[in-house]
């Protein structure tokens, strides 16, 4: 006698998806419902465009001057990306040096403890006397203020290592060198994807922070001067459009970094992987 097994019922890709559909339909939903209720609030009210623009006075702002933001978008981004890459690149260069000798750690670390917690735009003039170009000095005052979650991730990290694993490694005569590369990177990537999605949003706020204290002004400028500028022309509109186009800005870059943690992380790290319920 045969006996029959009850068969799974077909997944549809809905189901098979549904968490991945839900992440990005839902808060799409919200912020349509909020622009909604934004654009019926300026209507009822009748709120002036030079004090609340409605979006389709935005959406037109972003139309007519696109051939103002879309340059000043590009030096924006252009520092931001800069800024952080150079941020990436010293942070981790300068933790792997803290990690060599405790005594090498505490002795240099304050330092960079001193940087951070020192207001940008109380040194921006400084740098600004000391740089050849506006542009070097935003870049600067860009990486400082990326520099430090960079580096304070990754020395925790590499000092996070499994001290079984450590000796491990010593039993078998591993090099220091052998140690870094093999176990100590490694171990410490999911605390420099931290640094990562923490510093490229910090990168643009200093590019923008540092902008404004600059005051640098003209063709080469970045949308912080076109917020100024619309500012004291009362084009509030514009405004706007430029502080969507800084929003989009920072969402983009917190999406590709947080794209990068997941592909180096989903495959072996606890935080990625995918739990099921």
């Amino acid at each position: 006698m045969q006996s029959t097994l009850p068969t799974a019922p077909k997944q549809t890709v809905f189901s098979r998806h549904r968490d991945t559909i839900l992440s990005i339909a839902i808060p799409i939903l919200v912020i349509v419902l909020l622009i909604l209720f934004w654009y019926i609030g300026v209507v009822v009210t009748g709120v002036p465009k030079y004090i609340l623009p409605s979006p389709v006075d935005v959406g037109g702002a972003l139309y007519n001057d696109w051939s103002i933001l879309w340059p000043a978008l590009l030096v924006t981004t252009k520092i931001t990306l800069a800024s952080l890459a150079l941020a990436l690149i010293g942070g981790v260069g300068i933790a792997i040096f803290l990690i060599q000798s405790k005594w090498i750690e505490t002795a240099f670390y304050p330092i960079t403890v001193i940087l951070q917690v020192t207001p940008i735009v109380a040194i921006a003039p400084l740098i600004l006397i000391y740089t050849p170009t506006t542009q070097i000095a935003l870049l600067i005052c860009a990486f400082l203020v990326a520099f430090f979650p960079i580096l304070s991730n990754m020395t925790q990290g590499l000092k996070s290592v499994d001290h079984n694993l450590l000796n491990l490694f010593d039993l078998y005569g591993a090099s220091r060198w052998q140690t870094l590369i093999y176990l100590k990177l490694p171990a410490s990537l999911p605390y420099f994807m931290t640094g990562l999605r923490i510093g490229g949003g910090l990168a643009l706020i200093a590019a923008v922070v540092a902008e404004f204290a600059a005051g640098s002004a003209g063709a080469g400028s970045g949308l912080a001067f076109r917020l100024l500028e619309s500012q004291y022309r009362l084009n509030i509109p514009r405004l706007f459009a430029a502080l969507f186009l800084l929003s989009l800005l920072g969402v983009v870059i917190f999406a590709i970094t947080s794209f990068i943690s997941w592909l180096a992380l989903h495959r072996w790290h606890e935080s990625s992987l995918k739990r099921e319920n």
